[in-house]
């Protein structure tokens, strides 16, 4: 069974920094891209950013790119996302998501992992 849990949420201030994790289980984590996903309220789900199972092709939205970096360990089958320079519109609730793959691609579409966890909050103050 597959099992994603975040964590490191939290309230900052506008120009902070925090960083998510992505703990999984269940699962071959090293054949998993993973992303990462975010859902403020009455918006849908969008695409943050995604890393290829060995951490070797990385994409990110161009709302977080050059701000957000995605990493993953694969000792600790563990994803994270680094956030720096937090803007407001940031606030959402994050998810990480997986999917089984060994092909090379732009997987941001939330329909295109099959697997997620429960979501962690981020909230950014002005």
């Amino acid at each position: 069974q597959v099992q994603l849990v975040e964590s490191g949420g939290g309230l900052v201030q506008a120009g902070g920094s925090l960083r998510v994790s992505c703990v999984a289980s269940g699962l071959t984590f090293s054949r998993y891209y993973m992303g990462w996903f975010r859902q403020a309220p009455g918006q849908e789900r969008e695409f943050v950013a995604t890393i290829s199972g060995n951490g070797g092709n990385t994409y990110y939205a161009d709302s977080v790119k050059g701000r957000f970096t995605i990493s993953r360990d694969n000792a600790k089958n563990t994803t994270y996302l680094q956030m720096n320079s937090l803007k407001p519109e940031d606030t959402a609730v994050y998810y990480c998501a997986g999917r089984f793959t060994y092909a090379r691609g732009y997987y941001r579409g939330p329909d295109m992992y099959p697997y997620w966890g429960q979501g962690t909050q981020v909230t950014v103050s002005s």
